[in-house]
C-alpha cells in the first residue's frame, strides 16, 4: 500500500511514492490512492531488491555520476541524520513523539514549491531520470548580451513575455497567415517589486510604433549576425521580421521603457493549448455572445471554463468584442491571464499532484525560454520568487496610447507613457499598498497651495536630457494652468537632483507646484534672494531640472503611483467581456 494511501503523505519522502504494480510487474509513480499516474517517465522492469537491500540515493543538485545507478528503484531514503535502527519516517511507528504534524498549507508547499515536484524527483534514480526527462524539453534561445544576465532573489525582477502568432503544430495553420515568421503578436512586460508585494503586467500593444534598434543575434543554424535597426515601425516586427530573434524584442523594449528584462519567455499557439489544458481549464465570463468567424470562438453570454482550441479562439478574438481592435483584444487577453494566475494559485491545482506534474510537462515543453534560464531549478526559483506576489497585487496594464495619423497604428501618448515607465523603472506598485500610502500622506507638504494661474516659475535645464525645459513649459501651460512659465535654456551647472528655489513669500505657490510635480521635500530650497524676475518683470521661482528629471509630467516622487492616471485591474478581480 502506498503512502498516499495510509493517509501519511505528508510526512512521506517522495521516493516511498514508487510502488510495485503487481499486475504489470513495472514500478509507478502513485500519487494519489486511487489510480496510477500518466505521464511520468517509469523506471525499467526490474524484480523487488532483496530483503534488507537498499539502493543508493541522488540528489538532484548536480548530476550524479550514474556508473552505479541501480536497475531497480530505490526504496525509501532514511532521513538525514536518523540512527539506522530507528524506522523510517512514515513508516509503521516512524513518527517522533511529540513531533507535530505539519499544516495542510505546508503541505501544499512541500508538494508544489515552484509549482513542480522537482521537489520529488531529487531522490532516486527513476526520479533524476524524470529531472533530466524536463530538462531536455526546454527550447532555449540565445540571449545575445540583450538581458541583464538573470534575475537575482535580492532586486526587483523584470520577464518579458512574448506570444508568437507563429502557425507551427498541429491544426494551427487553418488560423490563417501559415507562412507567418512569428512576430511579437502578445507581449507582456512583468515586473516583479523587489520585496515582493507587488507586480505589474504590462501590455505592449502589437501595432505601437516603435524605433527597432541594431541587434546582433544568433540564428537557428548557430550564425550570428547584427541586423539594422529600423525607426518607426510596428512593435511586432521587432521579432520575426528580417529574421530578428527575441532578443531584438527585449532591446527594443529596453530602448521603449528604459528598462532592461532579465529574462523572455516565448509562447506559441501550442503553449496556449497544453498550458490551459494542463490545470483543467481557465474560466471567462463574457456579458454578450461571441461568434465569431475569424478566431472561431463561439460561445454565449455567461461564465465559461475553456481550454485548448477553445481557449486559442478566446485569446484570439477582437473585432468581436470592444472596439473590434487589438486595445479590445489586449483586455480579453489579460482577463484570461488574471484567471488562468487565480486558477494556478488555488488549492485546486497546488493541492493535485497530477495537475502540478502536468503543467510541469506541458510548460517544459510548450514555451522556449532564454539562454540564462535552461534548466528546471533556475525555472523553479524563478518561479518561486513570482509566487510570491498576491493575486490581489498583480496589476494588468497596457501602455497609453494615442491613434496614429494612419488611422492603423498607434503612438505611445506623451507623458503618461513615460510616467507609466518611470514608475516600472522605480520600482513603485500599482495597487495601494498600506505602507507606500502612509509614505505618500507623510511626503505631503504642509501649507496653503496657490492656484496654478498664479504660479510664476522660470525653468533650466540643469543635467535632464535635452529639449526637457522646453517639454516641461509646455506641459505646465497646456495642461496644468501654470501659464505664468517661461523656459531660459540651460543652468550654470549641472544637478544630480532636480529644485525649486524661491523666496519665503512665494511658499504657497512652492507647495502647489511641488503637487503637481511630485518633488519632494528636499527638492525644494526657500531662502531670500533665491527667485528671480520673469519676463513681466514679477518675481519667479527657479525651477532647475536635475539628472533625476523623468520628463515632463512624470512625477519625481517615489512614494506611490495610486493616482497613476491609466488603465489597470488586479488579477484577484473578475471580469466579463463586453
Amino acid at each position: 500500500m502506498d503512502a498516499q494511501g495510509r493517509g501519511r503523505a505528508d510526512d512521506i519522502d517522495p521516493a516511498d511514492q514508487w510502488v510495485l504494480n503487481p499486475s504489470t510487474g513495472e514500478y509507478e509513480l502513485r500519487l494519489t490512492p486511487s489510480a496510477p499516474q500518466s505521464g511520468v517517465p517509469r523506471p525499467r522492469r526490474a524484480a523487488p531488491a532483496a530483503a534488507g537491500a537498499r539502493a543508493s540515493t541522488r540528489t538532484a543538485t548536480a548530476p550524479p555520476d550514474t556508473r552505479g545507478i541501480p536497475d531497480t528503484v530505490p526504496g525509501p531514503r532514511r532521513r538525514r541524520g536518523a540512527p539506522k535502527e530507528d524506522p523510517l519516517p512514515g513508516r509503521r511507528g516512524g513518527r517522533g513523539k511529540g513531533k507535530p504534524r505539519k499544516s495542510a498549507g505546508k503541505r501544499i508547499l512541500v508538494w508544489t514549491g515552484g509549482s513542480l515536484a522537482f521537489l520529488l524527483v531529487g531522490v532516486s534514480a527513476a526520479g533524476y531520470l524524470y529531472y533530466q526527462h524536463l530538462n531536455s524539453n526546454i527550447k532555449k534561445i540565445a540571449d545575445d548580451g540583450a538581458s541583464t544576465g538573470g534575475f537575482s532573489k535580492d532586486r526587483a525582477i523584470n520577464l518579458l513575455v512574448i506570444g508568437t502568432d507563429k502557425r507551427t503544430g498541429a491544426g494551427n495553420e487553418s488560423y490563417g497567415d501559415k507562412e507567418s515568421v512569428g512576430h511579437a503578436d502578445t507581449t507582456i512586460l512583468l515586473h516583479v517589486s523587489k520585496d515582493r508585494t507587488n507586480a505589474t503586467a504590462m501590455s505592449i500593444p502589437r501595432d505601437m510604433i516603435v524605433d527597432v534598434p541594431d541587434c546582433p543575434t544568433t540564428q537557428e543554424d548557430g550564425t550570428k549576425r547584427t541586423i539594422a535597426g529600423t525607426p518607426e515601425v510596428r512593435f511586432n516586427t521587432s521579432l520575426g521580421q528580417d529574421g530578428r530573434t527575441p532578443s531584438c524584442t527585449m532591446r527594443t523594449v529596453t530602448e521603449l521603457t528604459g528598462i532592461k528584462p532579465d529574462h523572455f519567455m516565448v509562447a506559441d499557439f501550442n503553449a496556449v493549448k497544453t498550458l490551459s489544458t494542463a490545470i483543467g481549464g481557465v474560466e471567462v465570463c463574457l456579458e454578450k455572445d461571441i461568434k465569431d468567424s475569424k478566431s472561431k470562438l463561439d460561445l454565449t453570454a455567461g461564465k465559461h471554463t475553456i481550454e485548448g482550441e477553445q481557449a486559442l479562439a478566446f485569446l484570439r478574438t477582437r473585432y468581436s468584442v470592444g472596439l473590434g481592435s487589438d486595445l479590445s483584444r489586449i483586455q480579453l487577453q489579460q482577463q484570461f491571464l488574471s484567471s488562468m494566475i487565480r486558477q494556478m494559485k488555488s488549492e485546486d491545482t497546488l493541492t493535485d499532484p497530477t495537475k502540478v506534474l502536468n503543467l510541469a510537462e506541458a510548460a517544459t515543453s510548450a514555451l522556449s525560454v532564454d539562454s540564462k534560464i535552461t534548466d528546471i531549478k533556475k525555472l523553479a526559483s524563478l518561479g518561486q520568487e513570482v509566487g510570491k506576489v498576491k493575486t490581489k497585487n498583480i496589476t494588468f496594464t497596457t501602455v497609453p496610447v494615442v491613434d496614429n495619423t494612419d488611422g492603423a497604428t498607434v503612438l505611445p501618448m506623451p507623458q503618461k507613457a513615460e510616467q507609466l515607465f518611470s514608475t516600472i523603472r522605480n520600482d513603485i506598485s500599482l495597487t495601494e499598498v498600506k505602507k507606500q500610502a502612509k509614505q505618500k500622506a507623510a511626503a505631503k507638504l504642509k501649507g496653503a497651495r496657490a492656484d496654478a494661474s498664479e504660479v510664476r516659475v522660470n525653468i533650466y535645464n540643469g543635467g535632464a536630457e535635452a529639449g526637457s525645459a522646453q517639454a516641461t513649459l509646455s506641459w505646465m501651460q497646456n495642461d496644468v494652468g501654470v501659464t505664468k512659465s517661461s523656459q531660459l535654456g540651460n543652468a550654470d551647472k549641472t544637478l544630480s537632483k532636480t529644485t525649486l528655489a524661491y523666496d519665503p513669500d512665494q511658499a504657497d505657490q512652492a507647495r502647489k507646484l511641488a503637487d503637481l510635480m511630485g518633488l519632494s521635500a528636499s527638492a525644494l530650497k526657500p531662502g531670500e534672494g533665491n527667485s528671480e524676475t520673469n519676463s513681466q518683470g514679477l518675481p519667479a521661482m527657479v525651477l532647475t531640472l536635475g539628472k533625476d528629471f523623468r520628463g515632463a509630467g512624470v512625477s519625481l516622487s517615489a512614494t506611490s503611483a495610486a493616482d497613476l492616471d491609466v488603465e489597470k485591474n488586479t488579477a484577484d478581480k473578475e471580469k466579463c467581456a463586453s
